[in-house]
C-alpha cells in the first residue's frame, strides 16, 4: 500500500502515520510545518519530509490513498491535485473504518470523558492480554503511541464530534460504524461548528444510527439530556446498556469500587471517573473480559495524560492539571477534587483557550462550573482572542457567566504567577485546568517548589 498525508504533522495523523509506516505501508507526506514531538516521531522512523511545504509533484497516479488532515486548506495544491487524478482520498476516520472493515469496533463518544474511558478499555484489555488497535488522544502509559493499526481483531477508538476534513464537514464519529458504542454524556461544545444546542444533538442522533445492526449503546443515563435522547431514538435492531455511578466507598483519599460483586482500590476519583469506569466495564464484558479480571486490571489504572494528572504531592498539599476546559468537564473535575478531600481548600485555575470559552455568548454555559472551589481563577490570554478573532472580554461578564462574584479574572501571566505564589498551601489543593499553556507558564516547576 502506497499511502500520502496531507498535513502529515498533525498530532493525530503523524501517529496514524508511524502506524502504517510500521504495517510496512509506504508512507509519504507534506506539511507548511511540524513542530515536536510529531518532528523528532517521523525523522525517527524515517518518514519526514525532507522539507516544509506543499508539492503536487508528490501526488503520483499509484498512491492507493491520499489522508488529508485538518490542517490542510480547501485549495491545498496536493489535494487539487489529488482530486485531479481522481485518487481516493480520506478524512482521518473515514481511512481507520478501511483499515478496520473486518474488526469488532469499540466507538466512544461524548462530550465529556471520551478519553478516559477509551484508555480504560485499552488498560483492561492490554492487562487481559487481548489483541487490538486503537486510537485515542492522550499519551498513555503503557502504549508507545496513541494510534495502532496491524490486523488485530478489535479497535478501540475515541469518537470525535468535531468535522472529519476541510473537504468533510461531518464530524469524526459518523464514519466509524462501531458495533458497540458508548456515549458518556451530552454538553454543548464546539460552537464554532454547532451554533445551535439542536443542532449539537443532532450529531449524536446521527452517531446512534450508525451503529451496526445487532451492536450495543452503551449511554450514561444519569445525564437527563442523553436519557430523554435514547429514549425518543430508540432503534428495535440494537441493545441499550445503561450506566450510573457504581457502587463504591471514599475513605482518607482512597475511592474503592464494586463491579459485579468484585471490589477494587482506584487510582483515579471522582463521579465522572467512576462513570467512565462503569462504561469501560460493559464494553470490556462484552469484549469476553470477566468482572473479576476488569477489576483486577482497573485497580492499576492510572489515568490519561492531562486528565487529574497528579503533578506533586506532599502530605498535605496535591497539585492536578487536567485537560478541562468545557463547562461540564470544569464542573466535573472541580467536584471530583473537592469530593475526595473534602477537608482540603481547593484553589483552582481555569484558562480560557478554545474558541468557545473565549466568546462572550457562550459564557452564561459557564455557570456553577466553578462553584466548589474555595479559590477561582479564570485566565485567558489576549494573544489566544488575537488567533481566533475575537473581541476583548469583558470581566464582569465572565464573573456573571460563571455566576461566582468571588472569581478572579486574569489576562496577564506574571500576575497570574504572582497571585498562586502569594497563596496558602498547607492542607490545601491546586488545580490547574486548561488546554493551552498558560501563556508558556512553567506550572511543573512551579507545583514542584510548592509542594517542597
Amino acid at each position: 500500500m502506497n499511502v500520502h498525508f496531507i498535513a502529515i504533522g498533525g498530532s493525530v495523523m503523524h501517529q496514524l502515520a508511524l502506524a502504517l509506516h510500521k504495517k510496512g505501508y509506504r508512507v509519504t507526506g507534506s506539511d507548511d510545518e511540524i513542530f515536536e514531538p510529531a518532528r523528532g516521531n517521523l525523522q525517527q522512523a524515517g518518514i519526514l519530509p525532507a522539507e516544509m511545504g506543499w508539492f503536487p509533484e508528490k501526488i503520483t497516479a499509484d498512491l492507493d490513498a491520499v489522508i488529508l488532515g485538518m490542517h490542510a486548506k480547501g485549495d491545498n495544491p496536493e489535494l487539487l491535485r489529488a482530486k485531479e487524478l481522481q485518487l481516493k482520498i480520506y478524512s482521518f476516520p473515514e481511512y481507520i473504518y478501511q483499515e478496520s472493515i473486518g474488526k469488532t469496533r469499540v466507538v466512544v463518544g461524548g462530550s465529556h470523558g471520551k478519553t478516559t474511558t477509551t484508555a480504560m478499555i485499552m488498560h483492561v484489555l492490554n492487562q487481559s492480554g487481548k489483541d487490538f488497535d486503537y486510537l485515542v488522544g492522550a499519551r498513555l502509559e503503557g502504549f508507545e503511541q496513541s494510534v495502532r493499526i496491524t490486523d488485530a481483531p478489535i479497535l478501540i477508538a475515541e469518537g470525535d464530534e468535531y468535522p472529519a476534513s476541510v473537504i468533510e464537514k461531518r464530524p469524526k464519529f459518523h464514519f466509524l460504524f462501531p458495533q458497540i458504542a458508548i456515549i458518556t454524556g451530552i454538553a454543548w461544545d464546539h460552537i464554532n461548528v454547532f451554533p445551535t444546542f439542536e443542532i449539537y444533538l443532532e450529531q449524536f442522533v446521527i452517531y446512534i444510527n450508525k451503529i451496526e445492526q445487532g451492536g450495543l449503546l452503551i449511554y450514561n443515563e444519569s445525564d437527563p439530556v442523553l436519557k430523554e435522547l435514547v429514549e425518543k431514538n430508540a432503534r428495535t435492531d440494537i441493545r441499550y446498556q445503561p450506566y450510573s455511578i457504581p457502587q463504591h466507598t471514599i475513605e482518607n483519599g482512597q475511592t474503592t469500587v464494586t463491579i459485579d460483586a468484585q471490589t477494587t482500590p482506584l487510582a483515579v476519583f471522582g463521579d465522572h471517573n467512576l462513570l467512565n469506569l462503569h462504561a469501560a466495564w460493559y464494553a470490556c464484558e462484552e469484549l469476553g473480559v470477566d468482572a473479576a479480571a476488569f477489576t483486577a486490571a482497573i485497580a492499576s489504572f492510572t489515568g490519561a495524560a492531562k486528565r487529574l494528572e497528579l503533578m506533586a504531592k506532599s502530605a498535605g498539599t496535591a497539585v492536578y492539571r487536567d485537560f478541562a476546559h468545557a463547562p461540564s468537564k470544569v464542573k466535573a473535575t472541580i467536584d471530583a477534587v473537592k469530593q475526595q478531600y473534602p477537608e482540603r481548600t481547593l484553589i483552582a485555575v481555569l484558562e480560557l483557550h478554545t474558541y468557545s470559552s473565549l466568546n462572550e455568548q457562550f459564557m452564561e454555559q459557564y455557570n456553577g462550573a466553578m462553584e466548589k472551589a474555595d479559590k477561582a481563577v479564570v485566565y485567558y490570554s489576549n494573544h489566544a482572542l488575537e488567533l481566533k478573532r475575537l473581541p476583548p472580554l469583558d470581566a464582569a461578564r465572565i464573573i456573571a457567566g460563571f455566576g461566582k462574584p468571588d472569581l478572579q479574572v486574569m489576562n496577564n501571566k506574571d500576575v497570574l504567577m504572582k497571585w498562586l505564589a502569594e497563596q496558602q498551601y498547607q492542607n490545601s489543593n491546586l488545580l490547574l485546568m486548561s488546554s493551552g499553556n498558560y501563556d508558556g507558564a512553567d506550572m511543573l516547576t512551579f507545583a514542584k517548589n510548592i509542594v517542597g
